[in-house]
């Protein structure tokens, strides 16, 4: 809880979360490849070449001899901090130049948290790539715990810097050098109400390596080292999933049966991961005396529990006409009364056929981008043109999408598993949505560039609108149209009612867990139950499914993430909805809004487009855009 360096490395996820650093506690990313600095490509299924990340940015290989100087030089530097400023804040702060005197410090622990995200982001990226690589493993783990290690000596920075009475630190605060902190000092001590004793803290901090984070780097460990049976192949997971939207029913239904069957055979690693995570999750809030489950997180995202709940009773309480009616008619589309469970992402019967080329997805992309703001698809551009993406599907790399910010001092990196499917086209579309939000925040500093979750969603969604708006308005064919409106339902609905429904179930499991451990069983059965709600009965739900919660990274690396998803799909319905009525001016409020990074409250940067969250019809407003494209879609037949 306490604003300290941490160990940075990233962890992964379908979409991107915030870079865990000194000031914020989450991360999107991990992992990559050993030798990293040479050129290369692979081929995709889409045809062509994908490109391959270049980490030579932040470092050349894992063996290369500026990470040895670099982490030497974090040991060197965080001792040194410790031994300049330990013990001094609160009487240093209070003298005459006490605001000048705080910024220098401030200063330096920026400068620390650089390179310890540069080596971190390294870290991970490089194990992302390939996670089932002993030596990338090794690498991984021993840069984590070298970090970890030298950041214990900045431990105490945050907690005393918390101490300082209000009236000092206000004081200080008035001197224009330690004023450019004010926003991190102000988020910084939102922290103090659930801050314990220096020892305490260093305890949590040096244990996390053998607690939470072990269990973090076994679910991907052994999520990666997962194989598959299908006609006669054995297939990593990331490529099983994507049968799931193949065309024909016997390659998603065997898919669907492939990954219950590994599932199940592994279930009670799964559940011994998620019982013990959660129990860890337990253990901390109750010390730091936080009252519900998900608190930490809404500090975390600086947002108020109300409001979240609010959020989620809309949603809820929107299923019937939201998730239920749509896969009703997805149902009827396929000439069924119901739809098997491995069947509820299946390409429409009059979708468009064949894979997307890498080269139309990058046109795609950028030119949606380019139309809205050209500043944005310049930014974007540098993502293809300096090779901060890598595309390819791999054995042992991490499965989903990220974009990860790394450190102001390099850029973000992209990781995609790109298969030439529509929803890759829209996963791009969102990633470098991240990316550019990630390239204009860095301009704040390593300390007040990490976005609060709740905003950290907006860029990537409201990047996949732009894409999608704009191959709508080039579609002339009937058909054509109600496929791309009956994908974006598809998305959406996956963002904003699936992960709905997955926070009810991290919800269910993290309160049942406080009376005692769950069996996979009953995993499974919470599982089902809030699967069986949110989607409703033209979903048939069969054997084997009660252990698909399994495979969600988030429950694991950041409990309670989910939600983000659905703020910020039903916050961009309502700003698309500004920028549709007023254009002029739009894109540079926009841009200047991701610019502000953590600067700001969320509330705040709201407040030049109209929106209020906090309004309890905010979020019935975003909804209904996605009932109405419903509507359409009914209207169609």
């Amino acid at each position: 809880m306490t604003k300290s360096a941490t160990a940075r490395t990233a962890k992964p996820s379908r979409k991107t979360a915030s870079r865990k650093t000194v000031s914020r506690k989450s991360a999107p990313a991990k992992k990559a490849v050993r030798k990293v600095a040479s050129k290369s490509s692979a081929k995709s299924q889409a045809g062509g070449k994908l490109p391959e990340w270049n980490l030579a940015d932040l470092y050349t290989a894992i063996d290369a001899p500026e990470i040895a100087g670099d982490l030497d030089k974090i040991d060197a530097e965080c001792a040194a901090f410790e031994a300049d400023y330990k013990g001094k804040l609160a009487e240093e702060t209070a003298k005459p130049g006490g605001g000048v005197w705080l910024a220098g410090a401030v200063k330096r622990f920026e400068a620390i948290d650089d390179l310890a995200g540069r080596l971190g982001s390294y870290a991970g990226l490089v194990h992302a790539g390939d996670s089932v690589d002993p030596a990338i493993s090794k690498f991984y783990g021993d840069v984590s715990e070298r970090i970890t290690a030298a950041s214990v000596h900045l431990l105490f920075f945050g907690l005393e810097l918390n101490r300082i009475d209000d009236a000092v630190i206000e004081q200080a605060m008035q001197t224009p050098e330690l004023g450019h902190y004010r926003p991190w000092i102000e988020d910084s001590r939102k922290d103090k109400p659930y801050q314990l004793e220096d020892r305490v803290e260093q305890l949590f901090h040096e244990k996390s390596q053998t607690g939470y984070g072990a269990f973090n780097r076994l679910f991907d460990q052994t999520i990666a080292g997962l194989r598959f049976k299908l006609g006669g192949k054995e297939l990593a997971i990331e490529p099983t999933l994507t049968m799931l939207q193949d065309r024909a029913p016997a390659k998603r239904k065997a898919a669907g049966q492939a990954l219950a069957k590994t599932f199940k055979a592994n279930e009670r690693t799964f559940a011994l991961i998620t019982n013990t995570l959660a129990k860890d999750k337990e253990i901390s809030d109750r010390w730091r005396g936080f009252q519900d489950i998900a608190d930490s997180r809404h500090l975390n995202n600086r947002v108020e529990r109300e409001v979240v709940d609010a959020l989620v009773s809309s949603v809820c309480a929107a299923y019937p006409r939201l998730s239920h009616r749509y896969y009703q008619l997805k149902a009827r589309w396929f000439g069924k009364k119901k739809l098997a469970h491995w069947d509820r992402n299946a390409p429409l019967p009059f979708a468009p056929t064949g894979t997307i080329p890498w080269s139309d997805a990058q046109d795609m992309v950028l030119t949606a981008y380019g139309a809205f703001s050209p500043d944005m698809a310049n930014i974007a551009k540098r993502f293809f043109t300096d090779r901060w993406i890598d595309a390819p599907v791999r054995p042992g790399k991490a499965p989903g999408a990220f974009s990860h910010p790394t450190t102001p001092s390099a850029h973000p990196y992209v990781l995609m598993n790109y298969q030439g499917k529509p929803r890759d086209v829209m996963t791009l579309a969102h990633e470098l949505g991240h990316g550019v939000h990630q390239v204009l925040a860095a301009r704040n500093g390593a300390l007040m560039a990490p976005t609060p979750l709740t905003l950290a969603e907006t860029a990537s969604v409201f990047g996949e609108m732009l894409t999608f708006k704009r191959l709508l308005s080039q579609t002339k064919s009937a058909k054509q149209r109600q496929a791309l409106l009956a994908g974006k339902v598809e998305d959406m609905i996956n963002t904003v009612v699936r992960q709905i429904a997955f926070y009810s179930f991290e919800r269910a499991v993290h309160t049942e867990r406080r009376h005692g451990e769950l069996t996979a069983q009953r995993l499974g059965e919470l599982w089902l139950s809030v699967q069986t709600e949110s989607l409703g009965p033209a979903i048939e739900i069969k054997p084997g499914y009660e252990n698909f919660w399994m495979y969600i990274p988030h429950f694991i690396h950041s409990p309670f993430y989910v939600y983000a998803y659905a703020f910020g799909d039903c916050l961009v319905n309502s700003l698309y909805a500004v920028y549709e009525n007023a254009q002029e001016g739009f894109a540079e409020r926009y841009l200047a809004m991701l610019a502000a990074g953590g600067t700001k409250h969320y509330s705040e940067l709201l407040k030049p487009f109209g929106l209020d969250a906090k309004d309890p019809t905010f979020w019935d407003g975003g909804l209904s855009v996605i009932a109405g494209m419903i509507d359409e879609l009914e209207a169609m037949g």
